[in-house]
């Protein structure tokens, strides 16, 4: 067990943890909503510290990122847990861990994970797979370490992050791709958690300087409908429309297996739908060799940027901009 960062002492033995937007509270000897950060006699301590259960080298293609350092790699880790039930969840035999969760997974230091990211020519560490807030305190001191050593730092995150805890690790965040996953029906049936505090984290983590990517993965009879589409591009487009957005298919998994799969005309639809509402960068995700996975020109239409799922076969990106017209394409390339 590790002392957790973000706890508040209340009457008893009670604690409140200010770490995500949850804000559980408590008991001695229970555990919040997560299942990994535990209450030991009026302190609060994380399940998760140093054990990790998954380590790749990955393309940052596959966060996705497409508009940050494209063509690198990854070293991409996680913990067990996650603060989110989403009943669509493709990696739920590590993120939802049973209420007696003992700790388990490859004992590593933060230090042995920004040498190893180093040994393999990563220009970053991704913090991914479940949910990094709730190995928090891990991924801090990994954050705090790589960029002393010139790495970058990635979160793959539903955004439910206290906006104390953002604001701790913002100054080692460069990147964060956020799930704005639908509506407020949506987060409470699916999710268990609310949108509000995601459109909030969204905005702060722009005005702080980190850069944003969004994924919404489209689950027909959810978010595919033109009246929550509509209110996620109102909601998204009063942030930014250069954000750029990743439409992706839902495959049937976890609680949702007998769901019915995204059409791949449907995320087609929704993507022309969100360009011609002005949104500058929307991609499909989940249908390799689309059209959509490649990066547009907003002032030409000129082809920037050529991909095959992870792979770019062409980049026409020159100096942070359009090779035909010279308009500035958002993004961090180098």
């Amino acid at each position: 067990m590790h002392l957790a960062l973000f706890q508040e002492k209340l009457s008893g033995k009670k604690v409140r943890c200010r770490l995500c937007n949850h804000y559980c509270i408590i008991e001695d000897g229970e555990r919040g909503i997560c299942k990994v950060r535990i209450n030991k006699d009026g302190q609060l301590y994380s399940l998760v510290y140093e054990n990790l259960v998954a380590r790749n080298i990955d393309p940052i293609e596959k966060k996705p990122f497409f508009h940050f350092l494209p063509g690198s790699t990854s070293f991409s880790i996680s913990t067990s847990g996650c603060n989110f039930k989403c009943k669509f969840c493709q990696n739920f035999e590590i993120s939802q861990v049973p209420s007696d969760y003992q700790p388990y997974g490859t004992g590593i230091s933060a230090a042995e994970i920004v040498r190893l990211a180093k040994k393999y020519n990563c220009k970053s560490i991704s913090y991914t797979y479940t949910e990094p807030t709730v190995f928090f305190e891990y991924a801090y001191e990994c954050a705090i370490l790589a960029k002393k050593a010139g790495l970058r730092n990635n979160f793959v995150t539903n955004g439910y992050m206290s906006n104390e805890a953002l604001r701790k690790i913002a100054p080692y965040l460069d990147a964060a791709n956020v799930d704005l996953k639908g509506d407020e029906r949506f987060y409470n049936e699916l999710c268990g958690a609310h949108v509000a505090p995601v459109l909030n984290n969204i905005k702060t983590m722009k005005e702080l300087g980190i850069w944003v990517e969004i994924t919404t993965l489209i689950i027909p009879g959810y978010n595919d409908g033109y009246d929550v589409f509509n209110w996620l591009m109102e909601s998204l487009g009063k942030i930014s429309f250069e954000i750029p957005w990743h439409l992706s298919r839902f495959f049937p998994t976890y609680k949702m297996s007998d769901h019915t799969p995204t059409s791949v005309e449907k995320i087609r639809e929704l993507r022309r739908k969100a360009r011609e509402s002005g949104f500058c960068y929307v991609y499909t995700g989940n249908i390799v060799g689309d059209e959509g996975e490649n990066t547009f020109c907003p002032r030409c239409g000129y082809t920037l940027i050529i991909r095959e799922g992870y792979i770019i076969d062409e980049n026409n990106i020159v100096n942070g901009a359009c090779k035909k017209c010279g308009f500035k394409i958002a993004g961090v390339w180098e």
